[in-house]
């Protein structure tokens, strides 16, 4: 079982975090202060390193198409964005960085493994978002004087990427062997060996981000997914890599009191629960006011409409004037504690599996998995919903998935089998999957996300305008490698998709 997040201890913890690391500009800029605290025990960084992972909110959920905007333009509603932040870098990277620093200082050696994973996890989302990034010469300002870092290419993080979740994976088994306990986990309670099942798992998920490649570097994709399998994987929601929230001031659930300016939901996400007849709708959404007073149920599926994502926000705004269009449901403002936030869990992993096996990596039952990832969604959701349970009984989900659109077809063809996998990841990323449906989209076409004819979904960010001032040369080059001479764009193919 995940372990409650933050007792008090924590706390402090987090208090000696909030002093250690400040934000900068540029990831190179590292500012020493005397009169800070430069040492401290890895197991007071490791809760805020966790939280920083695992921590999941709005990002996101526009381009996903499953909010609009109703009260102004928002511009990842309508894929307008252009530059990306490197922020991660002077965060949580320089986070993780002083971990394995501390836990060299004092000989901690099991904190390692954690190290490589974190570093993997982050250095992931860097790359999808904008490509080429620095990696082998990151984070090394502060050490060795190097701040303009070179830009590795695509591949090259992602090899690197793969060699440190296989060297986490390694270090956690090690660890595990000697039943040794990582002090401030927040997450698994100390145990090295479900975060062996979680890294594990996690490497699967990156190869299948990869599954337009065939090699990556010395990674034969095929081969190492069919090795991993064999090894110790997350085996059910009690080993799913979520974090729980507690009633405690800072340590509540992300979205508790949150004021929800013209947040509405929008109509793709609504019709598409709504047309399979999922019940996890009724968990997402409220009933239209229109529809409320009309005297309509909560499981009627009528009872739910959103807006239109491509529209001036003004058409939608109207919708709200006249109750036509649902709010996200009141639940996950009201409760404090709420639902526990995802990294990554068993019933994403059995889509995984599914869709490895319908691609022919590994051998296997790809409706047994598809299916089992449906009802370890339901169970999960039944777990955590308190009243909503009803909903998500055991035999609602084997209703679902008997629906015509739900149910799993062998005579479907593979890339009808894969579209049916995708929308199972999709829907329930609703406040769990941050831009993992937008990348899926990317790589698969699915789900179709409504965008405007002359506004393509992106395929990445630009550069931040930090890396034009002081790193100048080094993002030119990798720009000009990926994309050709001044073709920073946001409708630049990276790497990983061609």
């Amino acid at each position: 079982m995940t372990t409650t997040i933050m007792k008090k201890n924590i706390l402090t913890s987090m208090a000696i975090i909030a002093i250690m690391f400040t934000s900068c500009d540029h990831f190179d800029n590292i500012n020493n202060n005397p009169n800070d605290p430069t040492e401290v025990s890895p197991q007071l960084i490791l809760p805020n390193v966790c939280q920083s992972a695992f921590y999941r909110g709005t990002d996101g959920m526009y381009a996903d198409k499953m909010v609009v905007q109703t009260d102004g333009h928002n511009s990842e509603q309508f894929y307008e964005w252009n530059r990306g932040s490197f922020s991660t870098y002077c965060n949580e990277l320089l986070q993780v960085t002083k971990l394995k620093e501390e836990a060299d200082r004092t000989g901690q050696s099991v904190y390692e493994g954690l190290y490589h994973f974190f570093r993997a996890y982050h250095f992931f989302n860097l790359t999808l978002k904008f490509g080429d990034i620095p990696y082998s010469e990151a984070l090394k300002g502060e050490k060795e004087a190097m701040f303009t870092p070179k830009y590795d290419s695509q591949e090259e993080v992602f090899a690197g990427i793969l060699d440190e979740l296989q060297q986490s994976s390694e270090l956690l088994a090690a660890a595990a062997d000697k039943e040794e306990i990582i002090s401030g986990d927040i997450i698994y309670g100390g145990s090295s060996a479900k975060w062996q099942r979680l890294v594990n798992s996690f490497r699967l998920k990156v190869l299948m981000t990869l599954s337009h490649k065939s090699n990556v570097d010395n990674h034969d994709i095929k081969k190492d997914f069919a090795t991993i399998v064999s090894q110790p994987l997350i085996e059910s929601n009690s080993d799913n890599g979520q974090l729980s929230y507690i009633d405690q001031e800072g340590n509540r659930y992300p979205q508790f009191n949150a004021q929800w300016s013209g947040f509405y939901m929008d109509k793709t996400f609504i019709d598409r629960l709504s047309e399979r007849r999922d019940p996890r709708l009724f968990l997402y959404a409220l009933p239209t006011n229109e529809a409320a007073s009309a005297g309509k149920s909560a499981d009627d599926f009528t009872a739910y409409a959103g807006g239109d994502p491509t529209v001036p926000y003004g058409e939608n705004k109207n919708l709200v004037g006249a109750g036509k269009i649902s709010q996200i449901h009141s639940r996950y403002r009201t409760n404090p504690t709420g639902e526990p936030t995802i990294l990554l869990g068993y019933a994403e992993l059995q889509q995984i599996l599914a869709e490895a096996v319908v691609r022919g990596w590994i051998n296997g039952n790809a409706q047994q998995y598809y299916e089992n990832g449906i009802r370890a969604s339901f169970d999960w959701y039944s777990t955590y919903s308190g009243d909503y349970a009803k909903y998500v009984s055991s035999s609602a989900a084997e209703e679902y998935i008997m629906g015509d659109k739900v149910k799993w077809d062998d005579t479907l063809s593979d890339e009808k089998k894969i579209e049916l996998i995708i929308f199972q990841k999709y829907c329930v990323s609703f406040f769990q999957g941050g831009w993992t449906p937008f990348f899926e989209h990317l790589r698969t076409g699915y789900p179709d996300f409504a965008h405007l004819a002359d506004t393509p979904v992106p395929y990445r960010w630009m550069y931040p305008d930090t890396e034009s001032k002081y790193n100048t040369e080094n993002v030119q080059s990798a720009v000009k490698n990926q994309f050709g001479e001044n073709n920073d764009k946001i409708t630049s193919m990276p790497w990983w998709l061609k």
